[in-house]
């Protein structure tokens, strides 16, 4: 064999997978048919929060005079769009080179192109034959195009990849889809100056979240004039208008341009994975829990496997995959991995919502408010709240929630705290320091048995 693992894809995924088999002293390749990083570094994950970086920097700037800032007027700030997609482009580049040097430091092979499996131990990349004693498959997903949605007249719809290339904002966006795509899009877009609606097929937007949480996120962009409709069916875009039924009602509402974020599905196209026999379920390679496919040697991890479409999910699988390959038996835990939503406050959350573990157990409930937090206060944002789930018989932590101020980085050592089994009373115990938006966290846990000290 060429080599010992060969992985398909360059993307959060799969490079990390490379350089886990590297450091396993395997030869290694991958095999990248754009750029490394995938989807999330070059046209999600990176991109979107440069941008947001720069809306929360210019909200922040707004604000100087309540710190007591003169000098700097709200009616001066303006969002240069070129010079933010410049400082865009750069950080991805910047991080794309990153990448390339880890992978060039490690003794990785890269070859660009398209993959496309002969048999289990062979692919042909531009005509050219390579073969591997194992293969991970790290081909990631694309935009969902939904063909339930009639598409007539002269229409601009775009996708993630084209909203993040704006330099010309729209007067109007609608979004189809209030998921972390939509919502995301939704704040981005309403900071700049849009008139943003966004039409989500559930009872509620982001449908994966605590139901609490998200009518706090709803209520707060509301107020910054995003217009939800939540139970709204889009039947078709007719040149540039949606059309979608409501309340019982047909309703159709014109927009300069439309954003389509119903989701994404796996990308296994041209691999021929039917041709040599792996198995697939609605578009997805299907894996055990160990990332092996029905077929021995043959591994897929990240989007396209299906199971939890996140970056740092991929990176996990892609070790849990090498690690099996190399005698290292390990297998993912899906219900320990936290989620990410990057508007303001952000939202942050692992594990089950309050609705989920109602229906399986009897559970304690805890919540703190950040106004009764002094760094919060320092900040300025006070807005938000830390909820936490727990078993009301062992004291099992089954879920935590943020919506607030840093609630991305403090979920971190949330899961750390689950996947050591950590119980509620042993956060409670930990010793949290002054003054922190972290101290948040075990004051909802004594909430949760009516021992809160800073909010009543």
């Amino acid at each position: 064999m060429d080599y010992d693992i060969t992985v398909i894809g360059a993307g959060p995924g799969g490079y990390v997978a490379a350089i886990a088999a590297a450091q396993w002293k395997k030869r290694v390749c991958v095999i990248e048919r754009a750029a490394e990083g995938g989807v999330c570094l070059n046209e999600g994950c990176i991109p979107t929060k440069t941008l947001i970086r720069t809306i929360k920097l210019a909200d922040e700037v707004k604000k100087a005079d309540q710190f007591g800032i003169s000098g700097v007027g709200a009616s001066g700030i303006a969002i240069d769009m070129e010079k933010l997609q410049a400082r865009k482009k750069a950080v991805v580049s910047q991080l794309v080179g990153g990448v390339k040097g880890l992978l060039k430091g490690n003794g990785v092979t890269v070859i660009y192109g398209t993959a496309a499996f002969k048999d289990k131990n062979t692919v042909i990349v531009d005509g050219k034959e390579i073969t591997s004693e194992h293969f991970i498959i790290a081909t990631g997903s694309k935009a969902l195009m939904p063909d339930f949605i009639a598409i007539e007249g002269k229409n601009n719809i775009i996708t993630s990849r084209e909203a993040l290339e704006t330099v010309k904002v729209p007067k109007s966006i609608g979004i189809i889809g209030g998921g972390v795509i939509g919502i995301e899009f939704a704040y981005i877009f309403s900071k700049l100056g849009a008139k943003v609606r966004v039409y989500e097929l559930m009872d509620q937007i982001l449908p994966m979240v605590d139901g609490e949480i998200a009518a706090l996120a709803s209520k707060r962009m509301e107020k910054n004039g995003v217009v939800f409709y939540t139970g709204a069916k889009v039947q078709a875009i007719k040149n540039n208008t949606v059309c979608f039924s409501h309340g019982g009602k047909q309703i159709e509402e014109a927009a300069d341009c439309v954003l389509m974020a119903v989701g994404r599905v796996p990308d296994a196209e041209g691999l021929n994975a039917e041709g040599i026999g792996l198995k697939l379920e609605k578009g997805a390679i299907k894996t055990d829990a160990s990332m092996k496919t029905n077929i021995a040697g043959v591994y897929a991890i990240g989007d396209v496997n299906g199971r939890f479409m996140l970056a740092h999910t991929a990176s996990h699988e892609g070790l849990t995959a090498v690690n099996n390959i190399c005698g290292k038996k390990e297998t993912m835990d899906y219900e320990r991995i936290p989620s990410c939503i990057y508007i303001d406050p952000e939202i942050a959350c692992i594990g089950m919502t309050e609705e989920q573990a109602r229906s399986k157990r009897e559970i304690k409930v805890g919540r703190f408010p950040l106004a009764g937090n002094g760094k919060a206060l320092v900040e300025g944002e006070t807005e938000g709240m830390v909820k936490v789930i727990v078993d009301a018989a062992i004291d099992e932590i089954l879920g935590v929630h943020i919506y607030g101020i840093h609630a991305t980085d403090m979920i971190g050592g949330i899961s750390s705290a689950m996947t050591a089994e950590a119980t509620a009373e042993e956060i409670i115990n930990a010793v949290y320091p002054h003054p922190t938006v972290s101290e948040s966290i075990p004051e909802a846990f004594m909430a949760a048995y009516g021992k809160a000290i800073h909010w009543r």
